[in-house]
């Protein structure tokens, strides 16, 4: 996972706002710091998402995102 992908989660999830708050000071207990300072350390952000997930009990059918409808693309068939 790109860290891109984490924040894109991150937004989606919580709101721009709360995602940074909750990134910057909330410490993952698994990683023993928080969200920013893991993906500064060069820790997965993939890791990363998990660890917030499990803190904020997010359940499975949320952990990957939203669904996003596919696009209707002429000339595809």
């Amino acid at each position: 996972m790109k860290r891109s992908a984490f924040w894109t989660l991150m937004n989606d999830e919580f709101g721009e706002a709360n995602a940074e708050v909750i990134a910057s000071s909330l410490v993952l207990p698994t990683l023993h710091e928080t969200a920013q300072d893991a993906l500064a350390h060069g820790v997965d952000p993939r890791e990363v998402w998990a660890a917030v997930c499990d803190l904020h009990q997010i359940p499975a059918a949320r952990r990957w995102g939203r669904d996003i409808a596919p696009r209707d693309t002429p000339g595809w068939s």
